[in-house]
C-alpha cells in the first residue's frame, strides 16, 4: 500500500534563520522580514525549495535572516546570479532582494535584461531613496534637490522611478507596497510566487538615519487614507476615508485627474475600474505620484506570458537530446574554419 506522507505545516519561526538581525533599530527592513517569514509560512512554501539572493546593500543581508538557501553576491549582479540559479534548477522558488541602488545604478543593466526575459524570479526592491549603507548618498531614486554628501548643494539628477522602469522592460508583473503594511505584502508576495515569469515588487522602505520621513506625505497615520490607493483588479480607482475619492480619465487630454464622487456631477460609472491586463493603463497608474495624486499601491500590471525564459530554455534542450548525442569534434570543425599553412 502506497503511503503518502504530507510535510509538517511551517510557521514563520521556521523560515528565520538563528543570525542576528543586523539593521539600524526603526529600520524598515525589520517589518518586511517578519512579512516575509510569516508569508512563505502561510504559502505552504518550503525552506529547501527556496532561495533568497541578494546584491550589496542594506537590504542585502536578507538571505542571512532566512533558514532557507541563499547567496550574497555582488553590487548589482543579484539578477545575473539568480538567472543561473534558476536555469540549473527551475523547481526552486528564487527571490531576489536588492535596493534602489544596488538595482538601479550598477545593476540595471543585470535587472534590465532579467525583467525582459521573463526569467521566473520575484524580484523584491527595496526603496529608500538613499544609499544607507554607504552612509546617506543620493541614490537613483533621490528627488531632485536632495541633500546628502555626495549632494550636498542639492541633487540635481532626474530620479528614476522603479515601477516605470520595470514596466519599460516588458516586465509582466508590476506591484508596489509599503514597508509596515504587513497584510498587503503578504498579498504581494502571494502574488509575485504565483506569477510565472519574472515578477517585481517595488517596496517603499523608510531609512531612519539618513532619509526618515521622506514618505510622510502618503505614509504618516493622519494622511494615510487620503494619499493612498490600493488597486484591486476589477474594482474601481477609488480611496479616500469616505472613500468617495476616485481616479477618473479626461477623454480630451487623455491624462488622469482626480475626482471627488457626488461632486460636479461625478458618479462611481465615472471612475476608472482596475485592470491589471491594460498595460497602458499600468502605466498611467505607475507614473502617477503625491503629491498631485495618491500613492498607487497593490497589483498595478499583471499579464503572465505564455511561457517564461527558463522554461523556454528547458525545452530547447529537450528538442536537442530528442535528436541524439552530437558530434563535438563535427562541431569544431564545421562552419567557417580555414588552414594557415
Amino acid at each position: 500500500m502506497n503511503v503518502t506522507v504530507q510535510p509538517d505545516k511551517l510557521t514563520a519561526k521556521d523560515f528565520a534563520s538563528d543570525q542576528e538581525v543586523r539593521w539600524c533599530p526603526g529600520c524598515g527592513d525589520y517589518a518586511i522580514l517578519k512579512a516575509m517569514h510569516k508569508s512563505l509560512a502561510d504559502m505552504g512554501a518550503r525552506p529547501e525549495n527556496t532561495v533568497f539572493i541578494s546584491g550589496i546593500g542594506c537590504s542585502s543581508r536578507f538571505p542571512y535572516y532566512m533558514a532557507t538557501y541563499g547567496f550574497h553576491t555582488i553590487h548589482g549582479r543579484a539578477p545575473a546570479v539568480a538567472t543561473g540559479v534558476k536555469l540549473a534548477r527551475p523547481d526552486l522558488d528564487v527571490w531576489v532582494v536588492t535596493g534602489d541602488g544596488d538595482a538601479l545604478s550598477i545593476g540595471g543593466n543585470h535587472l534590465f535584461h532579467a525583467l525582459r526575459r521573463n526569467v521566473d524570479l520575484n524580484i523584491l526592491l527595496f526603496n529608500n531613496e538613499v544609499y544607507g549603507l554607504t552612509k546617506g548618498q543620493a541614490s537613483p531614486t533621490s528627488r531632485v534637490g536632495q541633500r546628502s554628501p555626495s549632494t550636498p548643494m542639492g541633487s540635481v539628477d532626474s530620479p528614476a522611478d522603479p515601477c516605470t522602469f520595470a514596466l519599460g522592460c516588458n516586465a509582466r508583473f508590476i506591484a508596489r507596497g509599503i514597508d509596515v503594511q504587513a497584510k498587503e505584502l503578504d498579498v504581494l508576495f502571494r502574488r509575485a510566487r504565483e506569477h510565472k515569469g519574472a515578477s517585481f515588487v517595488e517596496i517603499i522602505q523608510n531609512c531612519i538615519v539618513y532619509n526618515d520621513a521622506v514618505f510622510e506625505a502618503f505614509t504618516a497615520k493622519d494622511v494615510a487614507a487620503e494619499m493612498q490607493l490600493h488597486a484591486k483588479h476589477g474594482q474601481p480607482l477609488l480611496y479616500g476615508k469616505a472613500n468617495n475619492k476616485g481616479l477618473r480619465l479626461n477623454a480630451q487630454s487623455l491624462t488622469i485627474e482626480t475626482v471627488v464622487v457626488g461632486e460636479n456631477g461625478v458618479t462611481e460609472k465615472d471612475i476608472i475600474v482596475h485592470d491589471e491586463k491594460n498595460r497602458v493603463l499600468a502605466g498611467m497608474l505607475a507614473a502617477l505620484r503625491p503629491p498631485q495624486f495618491p500613492e498607487i499601491l497593490g497589483v498595478i500590471y499583471c499579464n503572465p506570458a505564455p511561457m517564461s525564459y527558463e522554461a523556454a530554455v528547458v525545452a530547447q534542450e529537450t528538442q536537442a537530446k530528442a535528436k541524439g548525442p552530437g558530434d563535438l569534434d563535427k562541431l569544431m570543425r564545421g562552419g567557417n574554419t580555414w588552414q594557415v599553412t
